[in-house]
């Protein structure tokens, strides 16, 4: 059986209007999940996803998801691909990245999920042969069911070049994971984004503001007002809820022979 079968067979293939649909977060998690986030689960496969963001607060983004997706025993980690080293203003590169290091493994734990960090420097990131086999590296290692990412047309050069480096991994690999996008600051940065799937947050969203707040070097209370809250609630009405995160699924084209 191969990857794309057994989603389908354990009811976890990400389709329809409902980000893993009622099945994945009525899992059936672990006894201790919370203790031992790579336990697998009681019909004895593991899933995992993997959130990939520029930036330390970008998978928080997607806060809510990872926080149901931990309640349905999946191991869940965020990936900072920079430390944000270019992120506070009066601090050198070293500084900041310590600052905003401390903040990530802070909003981690409050999400339950682990914190991944490479090697790109904020600012300064790279698309060539050493980040492409970087990334694909890390995916590789983790062996994911499941990576979520920024949407590539975004006002933010380092958000674009994470994007594209995931899209390469997805496709180097086999195409042996789901894919999907997430949204930043849209309007602002995130453009054209056109949602495909959505999940309610409303019952975690407390807890996934409370990950994001954990990025105080960021000014979040402000961009979570003028921003995140916003997009939150509009992703609601389009949903039908109080709160909800939305997503792009990215399919293997039948033309895709390379």
């Amino acid at each position: 059986m191969n990857r794309r079968e057994m989603l389908k067979a354990t009811g976890t293939l990400l389709t329809g209007a409902t980000l893993f649909g009622a099945e994945a977060f009525a899992a059936e998690p672990t006894e201790n999940a919370n203790e031992n986030p790579n336990a697998p689960t009681q019909s004895g496969t593991k899933r995992k996803a993997l959130v990939i963001g520029a930036h330390p607060d970008d998978p928080e983004n997607v806060g809510g998801t990872m926080l149901l997706l931990r309640e349905a025993g999946w191991d869940v980690a965020a990936v900072y691909m920079t430390r944000g080293e270019g992120g506070i203003k009066g601090k050198t590169g070293e500084e900041a990245a310590a600052i905003r290091t401390e903040e990530a493994i802070k909003a981690c734990e409050i999400l339950d999920v682990r914190p991944i960090f490479m090697t790109q420097i904020d600012g300064n990131t790279e698309i060539n042969k050493e980040r492409y086999a970087e990334m694909r590296e890390v995916i590789a290692a983790e062996n994911p069911d499941l990576v979520i990412t920024h949407w590539p047309i975004d006002g933010h050069p380092d958000h674009r070049v994470c994007s594209l480096l995931v899209y390469d991994a997805w496709r180097r690999l086999g195409y042996n994971f789901e894919l999907y996008y997430f949204e930043t600051m849209t309007g602002t940065q995130t453009q054209y984004f056109q949602p495909t799937d959505y999940v309610d947050i409303s019952r975690v969203a407390e807890r996934k503001h409370d990950a994001y707040f954990a990025h105080v070097s960021q000014n979040t209370t402000k961009s979570f007002a003028r921003y995140h809250d916003r997009v939150e609630k509009f992703r609601g009405i389009e949903f039908r809820c109080e709160r909800a995160e939305a997503f792009i699924h990215l399919r293997r084209s039948n033309s895709d022979i390379f």
